[in-house]
């Protein structure tokens, strides 16, 4: 694997070095792009700024400090983050702009050629960014410096807190599978995770703070433990003894992961949703393989039907790739026809992005632009039939939702159980609280409306 260059790109002198402020606090904003571990990852580093010295204002708003935290999954989310740099570098021309995350940890130089960018940090680098800046301002100098991400043993600590009404807990970080398309290994390196009794203090943390649902994140979440001799099913049986955290989300499982063990947990707590989002990324045995998945379909549909089996309301979600190399025609209908049996709530659908220094990236058989976007469309109008399907199937389900804090067209909103989103009337007593609802039925917005029945 290359080595991953991190770069500090020449600084201009800035007027707003801390010891240099006087009783002026400066505004500094947070720009997230990606998965929900990025959100975890950001909101730790807004954290490092002490509030003596630096006021947090909305990214959209003029500020003295961007921090964009990036993505790079595919060449549409690298397109995003220049697209984000830009438009900062625009709304405050004066500004420090500085760049973290995967896109920053695989393509420093490329961020760092963008006029107006003062800061390019990598993965283990970007949590001691308020010390960066704080020592750059001082010391406006070329710098690079290099970090070897595939042989980082280092976890850094993250949670959101403040910024949702759900909180974000990373458990685990990196990943060891290799599969042909993805360069996540590239930018966040190996498998890791801290000791459990680290995170059951954060997540006691989090109790303090009022919040009642924690997702938990991660790269490759069912492999915790592999640095520790632990395992996710055993965090999972410590984290539902934490007092105060009501409600725990698993943001997404590998098949292969999802034991009988977790589901079977899942049924006999009432802490742990009944809401499964399971990477399946093709419905083809061919693909799978040329994909290095870890698994054939056979596997996948039997976690599915082992859910349904035992929580026959859980919500159910699937990642599936179109377009991957060697895809014919005949592959895709071998997809759809085997998720259109599949009890699933809904699909997330990607088309396939070649990515630099993949073994994806040298496989014949190419597929073209127009037919993967025909073919995304296609599963997308699928995904939207089985999430109404699986609307009507939990009319006059009794659920617990967590209603959120903002207001939508006269609605308050939130997220039932098993991921469902649901509307009651505006009321602000509810923000925040997890309330027992009869669901009823689907709106005109897409969205379940609800009986309080508490």
């Amino acid at each position: 694997m290359p080595l991953c260059r991190c770069a500090v790109v020449p600084m201009r002198q800035l007027a707003f070095a801390p010891d240099n402020m006087s009783n002026i606090r400066k505004k500094v904003a947070f720009h997230t792009l990606g998965c929900k571990l990025n959100f975890a990852e950001t909101s730790t580093i807004s954290r490092s700024f002490p509030g003596d010295i630096y006021e947090r204002v909305p990214a959209n708003t003029k500020a003295d400090i961007y921090v964009i935290n990036t993505c790079s999954v595919t060449d549409i989310a690298d397109k995003k983050c220049r697209q984000a740099i830009k438009k900062f570098i625009n709304l405050s021309p004066d500004a420090f702009i500085a760049v973290v995350g995967c896109y920053a940890q695989l393509k420093p130089q490329e961020i760092s050629s963008i006029p107006g960018v003062d800061l390019v940090l990598g993965m283990n680098e970007k949590f001691d960014i308020a010390a960066y800046i704080s020592d750059t301002v001082k010391k406006p100098a070329a710098e690079v410096h290099s970090c070897n991400i595939s042989d980082s043993d280092t976890f850094n600590p993250s949670f959101s807190i403040g910024d949702r009404t759900r909180s974000f807990l990373k458990v685990q970080d990196g990943c060891d599978y290799g599969c042909a398309y993805c360069t996540i290994p590239m930018a966040r390196g190996s498998s890791r995770n801290p000791q459990i009794r680290e995170i059951l203090d954060e997540a006691e943390r989090i109790a303090v703070s009022g919040v009642k649902e924690i997702v938990l994140t991660g790269v490759n979440i069912g492999d915790f433990g592999k640095s520790t001799g632990d395992s996710f099913i055993s965090l999972l049986k410590e984290l539902v003894n934490i007092d105060g955290i009501e409600r725990y989300r698993i943001s997404s499982i590998e098949p292969n992961l999802l034991t009988d063990e977790i589901i079977k947990l899942t049924v006999k707590s009432n802490k742990i949703l009944p809401h499964f989002h399971i990477p399946l990324q093709s419905g083809s045995d061919k693909i799978l393989g040329l994909m290095r998945r870890r698994y054939k379909r056979d596997l996948f549909v039997s976690r599915v039907e082992r859910i349904r089996e035992m929580l026959p309301y859980a919500g159910i979600g699937a990642d599936i790739i179109v377009g991957f190399p060697g895809e014919t025609d005949n592959d895709f209908t071998d997809t759809y026809v085997f998720l259109e049996r599949l009890p699933l709530s809904y699909l997330h659908v990607f088309t396939f992005s070649e990515r630099p220094l993949t073994v994806a990236e040298s496989l014949p058989g190419k597929v073209m632009h127009g037919d993967k976007e025909r073919r995304s469309k296609i599963l997308t109008e699928l995904s939207a039939g089985k999430h109404d399907e699986f609307k009507r199937l939990n009319r006059g389900q009794i659920t617990e939702v967590l209603f959120e804090r903002t207001r939508s067209d006269g609605f308050i909103t939130g997220f039932s159980s098993n991921y469902i989103r649901v509307e009651y009337p505006w009321q602000a007593k509810l923000a925040g609280t997890i309330r027992k609802v009869k669901l009823k039925n689907i709106t005109n917005s897409g969205r379940m409306s609800a009986e309080l029945i508490d």
